[in-house]
């Protein structure tokens, strides 16, 4: 289905493949060769997506575009079922597989790897070629690859890193009221969706 948000419409190369049951919205490019299956949630709300030549995004994974943060993944690349690609950027021929996460600001190198359940904090730099293997966590410029049990050494570089100004565009001190306020205002714009096709 495609989606008309905030007066933007996708644009779909003909040699693209939008499945049925798939969501392309708002700002969001794709190019000719590329594949989006069943489930998955293209959302170019404020911030645009593009999906590169023969890119394919799985079953039910999230691309979503973001202010200051576009999701532009390249091309020949994987994007598994139930990942989350959100506001980063991913090199021609990575690998994104079940259940990542890739969060705003973070840059996936050409040729990498982000496997099962790997999570890429935001503003992270992920070299061409690495490896996040299963379940570990990428966080950092250039990024430190560590297993999920070392927590206090993620969170040392983590937090610098400002997930909440980079994601909420909040300071840290701001509460979930706050948050949750200003995200509730922001989603109210879908009220205006037109439905393309």
């Amino acid at each position: 289905m495609r989606i008309e948000h905030r007066g933007r419409s996708p644009r779909v190369d003909p040699g693209a493949t939008i499945a049925p049951g798939a969501i392309v919205s708002g700002d969001v490019v794709v190019d000719a060769g590329a594949r989006i299956l069943h489930g998955a949630v293209l959302s170019g709300e404020d911030g645009e997506v593009r999906v590169g030549a023969e890119s394919v995004v799985l079953e039910h994974a999230v691309v979503r575009g973001r202010a200051g943060h576009p999701a532009v993944i390249g091309s020949h690349v994987m994007v598994g079922p139930h990942a989350h690609v959100n506001g980063a950027t991913v090199g021609d021929r990575a690998f994104i597989a079940t259940g990542a996460s890739v969060f705003p600001g973070a840059i996936i190198g050409e040729g990498a790897e982000v496997r099962i359940n790997g999570v890429v904090q935001v503003n992270t730099t992920l070299d061409a070629g690495a490896v996040v293997p299963i379940g570990w966590v990428a966080v950092g410029t250039p990024a430190r690859i560590l297993p999920p049990d070392r927590h206090e050494e993620i969170w040392a570089v983590q937090r610098g890193l400002d997930f909440p100004g980079t994601v909420y565009g909040v300071d840290r001190s701001a509460g979930m009221d706050e948050i949750m306020r200003r995200q509730s205002a922001f989603y109210a714009a879908h009220d205006d969706d037109r439905i393309l096709d």
